[in-house]
């Protein structure tokens, strides 16, 4: 912490401090604040990495004994702070219905309960909230009494921060929603919250020796007896699943190999500079995207964050915004953020696995919740959505469905996508029921009135 802190790291930090935030996420705060003030930018160039081209893969398998056994010293740990305004909403994504009324919050939770049951294990389920979606959360959670265990909670809440006006890097003042004057700090707050909780310790000391975690977007990670044992197996302190890119995910995050010391890192979009985009969703350079699914070994974690005092020093992430997300006309503002598969780089050792396809299933705009919503999954196995067609069929949504409500209005039911391979939508037209795609569609900026049984096709 500074002795003299420059005016809007003093103001930032006062504020904090009266709004009940912690020490630990104070002294992070400042040392990214610093960054700020010196010019940093958090960008990697191309030129200073190397693409993971060849990693090991997962090799499907029965579950062995030793999976089992890795498999019960597992807990789940699922990022819930996300508020999904991107796609109109104004609570926990993970409460927006999925399939037949499910929520996301409710597959997550039939998923654990599901393999509870098949594998016999304790298998916590725990959630990382935010300030914004953990009251509504376990409102809803409270429909399933048998899901917590004993010694243990269900959840923790990640710290908050001020937002910072662009111009001075004071925390921006909003009187018109005070609340819109905070936001989380990047999921990578998931480690001090583990720590500074007491969280880490409680699950080390009920025998847990493992943590997958993942988003709560995501329902393909489902709880995985095999990963866990090739984790326990690995020696890794530290490890995340990767994938094949498809077109759908061309800006999502890559594990790279930084060449001045050969250790893997992550490379967001956001930490790539302009003239590198190109190089960045280049599917041939860097064949390979960031799941966000995480293995974490608890012991190996919580001596780095001992010997580091809570801080794991992961680059930073300067998020450009507008104070009201939903007001392009509000005050500029930065949002400082870290991303928890950051701290790959931290630890000697790290490794990554490379998984199918169906281990990522990211939900971030409503064209890949149509994909959820279709017929193109068998839900029958633990609740877990099983690809029945692969490669997935290309979902492009035009601005009529960009707000999860117009887009409610205008696609009620699931499509039927088994044959398709691309559909885009420019207009704004209205889908009845059974609406079946074959092959490679458009529709028009005409727009109209698609009734229910209806075949598109080439």
């Amino acid at each position: 912490m500074l002795e003299a802190p420059e005016p809007g790291l003093a103001q930032s930090l006062t504020k904090m401090s009266a709004a009940g935030v912690g020490p630990t996420a104070q002294m992070i705060f400042a040392h990214y604040w610093q960054q700020l003030a010196a010019g940093a930018t958090g960008l990697t160039a191309e030129a200073d990495i190397e693409p993971v081209a060849d990693p090991p893969r997962l090799v499907a398998a029965p579950v062995s004994a030793a999976d089992r056994e890795a498999f019960a010293r597992t807990a789940l740990l699922r990022l819930n702070g996300g508020l999904g305004t991107s796609m109109g909403l104004n609570r926990a994504k993970a409460l927006l219905p999925v399939r037949d009324g499910l929520t996301f919050l409710d597959l997550i939770v039939r998923q654990t309960l599901a393999a509870r049951d098949q594998y016999q294990v304790r298998l916590p389920l725990l959630f990382l909230h935010s300030f914004s979606t953990q009251a509504d959360s376990l409102q809803a959670l409270a429909a399933y009494p048998q899901l917590g265990l004993p010694g243990l909670p269900l959840d923790l809440v990640q710290s908050q921060e001020p937002k910072l006006r662009r111009d001075d890097l004071t925390p921006v003042d909003w009187p018109a929603n005070p609340a819109l004057e905070w936001c989380p700090p990047g999921h990578g707050d998931i480690y001090p919250s583990l720590f500074d909780s007491g969280l880490l310790d409680q699950l080390i000391e009920a025998g847990f020796d493992y943590l997958s975690v993942s988003n709560s977007d995501n329902l393909g990670c489902g709880p995985s007896p095999q990963l866990a044992g090739w984790f326990a197996r690995s020696g890794a302190p530290y490890a995340a699943e990767i994938t094949r890119r498809t077109a759908m995910d061309l800006k999502g995050g890559q594990i790279v190999r930084r060449r001045r010391d050969g250790r893997l890192m992550l490379r967001e979009l956001a930490q790539t500079p302009a003239a590198d985009q190109a190089s960045f969703t280049d599917a041939e350079r860097h064949p390979y995207t960031n799941t966000n699914n995480l293995w974490l070994n608890l012991p190996a974690l919580r001596a780095v964050l001992r010997q580091r005092q809570g801080e794991l020093g992961l680059p930073l992430i300067r998020n450009l915004k507008t104070v009201d997300p939903t007001d392009p006309a509000s005050p500029p503002v930065i949002q400082i953020e870290s991303a928890m598969g950051a701290a790959i780089e931290v630890f000697d050792g790290a490794q990554v696995i490379a998984v199918s396809r169906d281990r990522f299933l990211p939900v971030k705009t409503t064209s890949e919740l149509t994909l959820l919503r279709s017929d193109l999954y068998d839900w029958s196995d633990g609740w877990i959505p099983r690809p029945l067609v692969r490669p997935a069929p290309l979902i492009e949504l035009g601005p009529s469905y960009q707000l999860i409500n117009d887009y409610d209005r205008r696609l009620p039911f699931g499509l039927k996508l088994r044959q398709a391979k691309q559909l885009t939508v420019r207009g704004d037209w209205q889908f009845g029921d059974g609406v079946r795609v074959v092959g490679r569609v458009t529709l028009d900026e005409a727009g109209g009135q698609l009734p229910d049984g209806c075949l598109l096709t080439e």
